[in-house]
């Protein structure tokens, strides 16, 4: 995530202007991991200046019924709230010293501005895993 996240909020102030919404949503097991804790995720969202609701999803339950996986995980839905896109943010990875340009995703976005279909061909997020509460 702190690899594309300044590209995000680009992408996502971008498309807020042509009626696209986006919501963050941290589902990390705060309690085990302090650096996910809401104050913490407060103060990285100011930081990067988020113009887009950022949810806690201190129950995991968002992440269950959606079935992510990762962080960043993206999700895309229709004016009818359909998923049309769940996918990728791009092909950049820490490491592998490919821009970061959010492609896949704006793609899809355009798709559904246009009307159009979204490309069926949609890769997953690489990212770290959702840091789960133990049971």
């Amino acid at each position: 995530v702190k690899l594309i996240m300044p590209t995000v909020v680009k992408i996502a102030k971008n498309y807020q202007t042509k009626g696209i919404s986006f919501i963050a949503i941290s589902s990390n097991d705060a309690s085990a991991y302090p650096a996910d804790a809401p104050e913490a995720m407060l103060n990285e969202a100011l930081r990067q200046g988020f113009t887009f609701p950022y949810l806690i999803d201190d129950t995991q339950a968002v992440a269950k019924a959606y079935q992510a996986a990762c962080t960043p995980d993206f999700y895309l839905f229709d004016g009818d709230l359909a998923c049309v896109y769940r996918g990728r943010f791009d092909a950049a990875t820490p490491g592998n010293n490919l821009p970061v340009t959010g492609s896949d995703l704006t793609a899809a976005l355009e798709a559904v501005l246009k009307g159009e279909a979204v490309n069926e061909q949609q890769i997953p997020s690489l990212g770290c895993n959702i840091k789960w509460k133990r049971v």
